[in-house]
Parts: structure tokens; C-alpha cells; sequence
């Protein structure tokens, strides 16, 4: 009785079917046809009889044979949050180009997790890893088992190797100069982050900001909470309950300012005559909510390709020296900011003078 299954094709088949050595295949498949002189036709012929017979090559013995996996990990903090996204896709997209696949694991922002998942990627057969971490910094016993893999590693947020980091300093001076402009007086700043030291480029200068405006109990001003979008909610629901109320709300992410939102139409607030909110990232969602939200820009995506052409660039030169790679934030207006209230602004300057 003749079996129903179909004899997967081999390399052999594909030398007999095109007439050539197994050399000339192999130097095919990897692109190494500087290393034998291969005419143009044959490699054709040969690349044409792989797509008839539907050849596949086994990436495992590709891989023990140059000594490099076609593969390269990917650690995220959390894959509800559409923040990481667009770093996917633009990490996706240059890995694709390059002929490598991705392994994607999330930690769920859980510390002991993100450490458990990095030495179990570091045991893969992978040739890099790319570390979107949630903490700050990571254990010196992680970055010196991660060393002694040999693998490259480009970090985001996480110092220690080649790595990413965004600098959203610029960007917040710029949102609280144009909060200050619109005559607002009353600030909160909603802090929800996994690690505190994440968030510091931009509660930092709010702090420092504010300040410098004479606003000397900024500090004083931190609603500190939860990542999730709930959190963003219960947050904003429990300082805009408060009297006097503040008229803007500078929120660490736009997904947790997405829950401020809806907590301020929960309480009858309007946005913007009642309270302005000003955020950061540039969610795509964040300029389709009602109302539009204003924020300060990160392109998620130029991060991902900009971090896999590093990792790809250590992989073929491992003598770099290292490297560290900043893109440039972007404060952008919508509508869900405009000028305080001008009972609240009246009421504000009396009691500072009194």
C-alpha cells in the first residue's frame, strides 16, 4: 500500500534536477556566490528547480553550518500595549529583508519573568537579541550571562550593551511651556510606569519646569499609579474629583491619558474647556479619540528598524566600538488642550497673592 504523504524534496534532488554540483547549490542558498564563479543562468536554473520542486531549505543545518541562526529574539514588556507595537513591525520589516526570522516573547512587566525569559532566549539557537525591557537597568548577573553568550544584544531603555534610548526632555519643556502659555496654573502629573527610572526624562523637567515658573510645590503634584489603561483612569478619576481641581493633566503615555479621557467625560468634564490633557508616544489610536490628543512623539517604528540595522551591523562587524542611538521627539498639538478656565486662572493668582 502506497503512502498518501509526499516525500519532502532535498538538496540532492534540486543538484540533480539543475545539473550542478552540491557546492553551487549550497553557495546559492546563501548567497555566497563570490566564493565560486556561478554564471547568471545558473543561478536562475537553479533557484527556478528549488521553486518547482518547492524546495525549503532546513534553517537548523544552515545555521550549524555557516556558524550563524537566521533568527533573532525579541523581548517586550507587555503585548497589550499598542506602544510596542509599531516597534514590532518596524523590527519585523528589517529582519524580513535581511532573511531572518523573529521570536517575540512579552514579560507581562514582571521582573522575575523578563529575567527567566532573557536566559531562555539566550539558550535558543538565535544570532541576536533585541531587549525592550521594563526595567531600568538590568541585573549585572543578566548583562554578564548575556556577555558570555557571545550573541550581540541592542538594548531599548536598557543600558549595558549597544541600546536605544529616547530622551524626552525637549519634548516636555516644550508641552509645559505650551500648557503655561494657555494660562494653565493647576497641574498633575500621572506617573504610571514599571520602573520609576523609565519615566525620570520626563517627571524630572516637569518638575524642574514648574519650578523654575514658581510653582515651587510641583513635586507635591504626582499622582503615581499603575501602566494600564485602567490605572490611567482610576488616576485621573481621583484627582479630577479633588477641589480646586487642576486644569491640566501632563500623563506619563498616551494609552494611560486614553483612560484620563474617559474618566473626565465619566465626571462631565469637558476637554478642553474644563481640563487639558498632554501626553507622550503618539499612539496611532491617539489621534483618532475624541478629542484628539495632544502629544509628544516618538516614531515606535523608525526605533525598530533603527535598532535591528544596529543589531545586523554588530552581527557583521562584532568589533564595533559601541553604540548608542537617540531619535528626536516631536511635540504635536491637537485638541485636547487649550487655554484654563478663566474663573479657575482668577482664582489661582488670588491665592498665590494672598
Amino acid at each position: 500500500m502506497k503512502s498518501s504523504s509526499t516525500k519532502r524534496p532535498t538538496q540532492s534532488d534540486v543538484v540533480l534536477a539543475a545539473g550542478v554540483s552540491r557546492a553551487t547549490v549550497s553557495y546559492v542558498l546563501n548567497d555566497q556566490q563570490n566564493r565560486i564563479p556561478i554564471s547568471l543562468e545558473t543561478r536562475e536554473r537553479v533557484l527556478e528547480v528549488m521553486k518547482t520542486l518547492g524546495y525549503e531549505p532546513d534553517s537548523r543545518a544552515q545555521s550549524l553550518r555557516s556558524g550563524d541562526s537566521k533568527t533573532i529574539g525579541l523581548l517586550i514588556p507587555d503585548i497589550h500595549n499598542p506602544h510596542y507595537w509599531q516597534m514590532i513591525d518596524g523590527i519585523e520589516e528589517e529582519t524580513h529583508k535581511a532573511g531572518y526570522d523573529l521570536i517575540v516573547a512579552h514579560s507581562s512587566v514582571d521582573k522575575a519573568r523578563e529575567e527567566y525569559l532573557i536566559k531562555a532566549l539566550s539558550r535558543r539557537t538565535i544570532g541576536g537579541l533585541i531587549l525592550v525591557t521594563a526595567q531600568h537597568l538590568l541585573s549585572d548577573y543578566i548583562i554578564e550571562r548575556l556577555r558570555a553568550s557571545g550573541r550581540p544584544v541592542i538594548g531599548v531603555n536598557a543600558p549595558g550593551f549597544d541600546h536605544h534610548a529616547t530622551d524626552y526632555r525637549q519634548g516636555t519643556k516644550e508641552a509645559l511651556k505650551y500648557l503655561l502659555k494657555l494660562g494653565h496654573e493647576r497641574f498633575v502629573f500621572i506617573n504610571g510606569v514599571a520602573d520609576l527610572k523609565i519615566g525620570l526624562d520626563r517627571l524630572e523637567v516637569y518638575v524642574q519646569v514648574l519650578k523654575q515658573k514658581g510653582f515651587p510645590e510641583a513635586h507635591r503634584h504626582v499622582e503615581t499609579c499603575g501602566f494600564e489603561i485602567e490605572d490611567g483612569y482610576q488616576a485621573a478619576l481621583k484627582v479630577l474629583s479633588k477641589k480646586p481641581r487642576p486644569t491640566a493633566l501632563v500623563v506619563i503615555n498616551d494609552l494611560l491619558a486614553i483612560g484620563a479621557i474617559r474618566a473626565a467625560n465619566d465626571l462631565g468634564l469637558q476637554i478642553p474647556k474644563d481640563v487639558s490633557i498632554a501626553s507622550f508616544d503618539d499612539l496611532p489610536i491617539s489621534s483618532y479619540v475624541t478629542p484628539r490628543l495632544t502629544t509628544v512623539r516618538r516614531d515606535n517604528r523608525a526605533v525598530g528598524i533603527a535598532v535591528t540595522k544596529l543589531l545586523l551591523e554588530r552581527l557583521k562587524n562584532p568589533k564595533l566600538p559601541p553604540q548608542r542611538l537617540e531619535l528626536p521627539t516631536e511635540f504635536i498639538i491637537r485638541e485636547s488642550t487649550g487655554e484654563a478656565p478663566k474663573n479657575e486662572r482668577k482664582e489661582e493668582r488670588g491665592k498665590r497673592k494672598g
